[in-house]
């Protein structure tokens, strides 16, 4: 048996509130199938089962809050299954079938939430949950008007999430910068060879697909982590855990206020013209709450891009347990000697921060050193 726990789906993250179960009990899953949706601060998630088998229990319903790594479902992987299924079956002499009394039945019928179908259909509009008020109908039976006066006193599900959201990442992001030393570095990158050429790439191609830089540079960071693999790592344990993936999580603005920071997968074996179709779509999904688990929290490294912002240089904080951040500022225009000629060119900052304890300087230099150097060859990222 596998205990399948409440998974980790970010720094901030410390409980999930499991809002369906994709599956039934006796169903078979695989690996990588959606097992569940789960609510966080920041998102509604799909959760991916990590194993292949046999949803043998639910451990909570539906509404349940739970900490992280707390146990939720019970999974029978395939070996018991196979074993199961071999094993011989001993069919047990019947027994007599009592009947079901009208008391029992009633027992039954009053054991469950009493509620009206009318107030039970309100309520999941509004996001109410029903077991939390006390019906004033015959019976303790909850009633529309129960319903609405619970929703008058609620404050908006918005203004709630993104006040939830906003402390869930302060507290983060302090602890973060409280416990990871970290250490800058900063370079000026000359994108004229890159910009020309995605120019010329786009202007064979429809509206609909055509590249934006910021895929250049995704691209470009993940070929980068390959000159400097300790980059691509997590801190866990007091100890570096280098990552065989190259998964970049990209700091994304939510329509309701805060950030998220989701996974584009496996970056660096992408061509560009996948990878633009990936990343519009996670953009898309992640201000819709449509995220699974696995984007936002197999992240081996972050990129944060504020250009669209106007900012130029941005010196981000690390997220635990990555231990590196990429920053990029907004393209702008400055004198810049080539070959001794003295011209005007399109140039963008490009900010490191790291985690000391993992690499140093030295390493961080190569890193931006190599990100510099992808970037003047586009046609081979």
């Amino acid at each position: 048996m596998a205990n399948f726990v409440m998974p980790k789906l970010g720094a901030d993250m410390t409980t999930g509130r499991l809002l369906s179960w994709s599956k039934n009990i006796g169903d078979r899953i695989e690996r990588g199938e959606i097992i569940a949706e789960v609510h966080t601060d920041k998102a509604d998630i799909e959760i991916e089962s990590f194993i292949s088998g046999v949803i043998e229990k639910f451990l909570i319903e539906p509404g349940d809050e739970v900490p992280i790594g707390a146990t939720i479902a019970v999974i029978r992987n395939d070996d018991e299954v196979a074993a199961l299924l071999e094993a011989p079956v001993k069919v047990p002499d019947p027994l007599p079938i009592a009947p079901v009394s009208p008391t029992q039945e009633v027992l039954a019928t009053t054991e469950r939430l009493r509620i009206s179908p009318v107030a039970r259909k309100l309520a999941e509009e509004l996001g109410i949950e029903p077991s939390t008020i006390k019906g004033s109908g015959p019976g303790g039976r909850i009633t529309r008007e129960d319903i609405e006066r619970t929703a008058a006193t609620k404050p908006p599900a918005s203004s709630d999430r993104q006040i939830g959201m906003r402390q869930m990442i302060a507290a983060a992001m302090a602890r973060a910068k409280r416990e990871i030393p970290h250490y800058y570095l900063r370079t000026t990158i000359d994108l004229k060879r890159a910009l020309d050429w995605l120019a010329q790439e786009n202007a064979g191609r429809s509206v609909a697909d055509r590249m934006l830089y910021s895929v250049l540079l995704i691209k470009a960071v993940a070929l980068a982590l390959r000159n400097v693999p300790e980059l691509n790592a997590t801190w866990e344990n007091e100890q570096v855990n280098l990552k065989p993936s190259i998964n970049i999580g990209l700091a994304i603005s939510l329509r309701q206020g805060g950030l998220i920071a989701p996974a584009l997968l496996e970056v660096d074996q992408k061509n560009l013209a996948a990878l633009m179709q990936n990343f519009r779509d996670l953009v898309q999904r992640t201000r819709a709450g449509s995220l699974r688990s696995s984007e936002l929290s197999e992240a081996t490294m972050t990129i944060t891009n504020l250009g669209e912002q106007g900012v130029e240089e941005v010196y981000g904080i690390i997220y635990p347990p990555q231990v590196a951040l990429v920053g990029f500022g907004k393209v702008v225009e400055r004198p810049w000697a080539v070959n001794g000629m003295l011209g005007v060119r399109p140039v963008i900052t490009a900010t490191l921060s790291a985690d000391h304890r993992v690499s140093d300087g030295h390493r961080g230099g190569l890193f931006l050193s190599a990100l510099d150097r992808l970037l003047q060859e586009p046609e081979k990222l």
